[in-house]
């Protein structure tokens, strides 16, 4: 297929991901139709409402777009839909289907902006891709986006906020490497944030990432530790690109291989209360705890470097970033004094940045309650994730699982949250240290357990992936 047809119907059309490659069509002028199993549940309404008010038609899943009129140009669907789903059953067989990632490279192609920015890495990506469009915004620029969460600087009263048209210079994408689509469309400027345990080995990430970054025309943008990786798994594919590299590690050399490195120094808490960190010797304001939020800032820093900006305009840019929904989100605060963050933290090195930054703002315990967003993803990190939360949790903290989070796609239903959370508690048995690990049955056995054991100084963390519903749980637990 050469060309995006003009009429299109998204299999799942209220995924974060599905939703703006659907705003993305209805830009480019596509007659778009949608179902979703989650239409209708007040979660997912600033998704659905947008779409709607753009021109979108939204049905439910079961096939029933297929009896009204004119049939679709295409189906567009992601892996996260089964088979099985009335969606492919009930679908004619004249009708083509189109994978999310196909469609979004004819949509990236026949959109023809002057500078496409893909950012990508394990970790960070929505919060970097948001940071890095709203600073171009500041800047005067009329940025594209095209993001995996709803950015606050572009939501608008139609506009959900994951997808922005823009004037065409710049369009800023959030680059996937789970399903490897970030190899499939045209990048003039990547920017690779790190690389860890998600979806594939650390030794076929840096694999991926370096035919993303050989595939790119003009610009790089990569943390020096994922450089070295990659550097150790083969030859870093950047002799034909202008490049930096940035981090916020102390030791980091000022170059590396020749390449320029933009080092982010000395984070920390002001008296204030504000959290800073000084960036090519300026200091800088961070929007929200965390060193890896830091590390953000740096990497968006070295971008608009690299993009022609002057350093003091960059620096003043980066500092005026307004945030993504459910990216450490204050939910509230409860009645006893314990104050509340929603987070879409979901691997393993998302789960312990969040953790961190809690950390750095909680005066009493951590209670983090973490929803797994899948069995497949849930089995893979499960080992890491206990070696990791060993490291970090106080003898104090508390770690629990709510029910895995089923979304389809799925052949296997193991292993449970119960099943997991007791292997932890097992192992801390034996290693001597105070049991920290629990399983909730549901969201009502883990509210009862907050409101009995939160006390003023604590931090409560939700945390979990594709499920919506998360951020209207983080407000209940502040309300008690």
């Amino acid at each position: 297929m050469e060309k995006l047809p003009e009429s299109l119907h998204f299999a799942g059309i209220g995924g974060i991901g599905m939703s703006g490659l659907a705003q993305m069509a209805l830009a480019m002028g596509r007659k778009v139709s949608g179902s979703d199993r989650a239409y209708g549940k007040a979660e997912n309404a600033v998704l659905f409402d947008s779409l709607l008010s753009q021109g979108a038609e939204v049905f439910p899943q079961d096939g029933s777009r297929y009896e009204k009129g004119e049939l679709p140009g295409a189906i567009v669907y992601s892996t996260a839909v089964e088979k099985t789903n009335p969606e492919f059953q009930k679908a004619p067989s004249s009708v083509p289907l189109l994978h999310r990632s196909q469609s979004m490279e004819l949509a990236i192609r026949e959109q023809k902006s002057e500078n496409n920015f893909a950012v990508a890495g394990t970790c960070g990506k929505t919060s970097v891709t948001a940071h890095l469009a709203e600073a171009l915004k500041v800047l005067g620029a009329d940025p594209g986006v095209l993001c995996g969460g709803l950015v606050n600087a572009f939501r608008t009263e139609k506009m959900a906020g994951n997808f922005a048209k823009g004037s065409g210079k710049y369009f800023v994408i959030e680059a996937d490497e789970s399903d490897k689509s970030l190899l499939n469309y045209p990048v003039d400027a990547a920017m690779v944030l790190n690389i860890g345990t998600d979806h594939y080995s650390r030794e076929e990430l840096c694999k991926v990432f370096g035919e993303f970054l050989r595939r790119t025309s003009r610009i790089a943008v990569i943390q020096d530790e994922a450089f070295l990786e990659m550097k150790n798994v083969l030859p870093v594919p950047v002799d034909h690109l202008e490049k930096m590299l940035f981090s916020v590690r102390n030791d980091s050399p000022a170059c590396l291989d020749g390449i320029r490195v933009i080092k982010g120094t000395d984070y920390g808490k002001e008296r204030s209360g504000a959290f800073t960190v000084k960036i090519d010797g300026m200091r800088t304001v961070l929007p929200s705890p965390g060193l890896y939020t830091a590390s953000n800032a740096c990497a968006v820093y070295t971008a608009l470097l690299l993009l022609g900006f002057a350093s003091k305009d960059a620096i003043e840019a980066v500092q005026d970033f307004h945030g993504v929904w459910r990216r450490f989100d204050f939910a509230g605060r409860m009645h006893c004094g314990a104050r509340v963050y929603d987070d879409y933290a979901h691997n393993v090195e998302k789960i312990l940045s969040c953790l961190s930054a809690a950390k750095e703002v909680a005066d009493g315990r951590i209670i983090a309650l973490f929803q797994p967003h899948g069995f497949a993803p849930f089995s893979f990190m499960r080992e890491e994730l206990f070696s990791r939360l060993e490291k970090v949790l106080s003898s104090t903290d508390v770690f629990g699982f709510l029910p895995v989070y089923y979304a389809g796609g799925s052949a296997s239903f193991t292993p449970t949250s119960e099943e997991v959370a007791a292997s932890y508690r097992e192992k801390t048995c034996l290693s001597g240290r105070r049991n920290s690990y629990f399983s909730f049955a549901d969201r009502n056995a883990a509210r009862s357990f907050v409101r009995e054991n939160a006390k003023e100084g604590d931090v409560i963390l939700v945390m979990g992936a594709r499920d919506n519903s998360l951020s209207f749980f983080a407000r209940e637990l502040a309300e008690f």
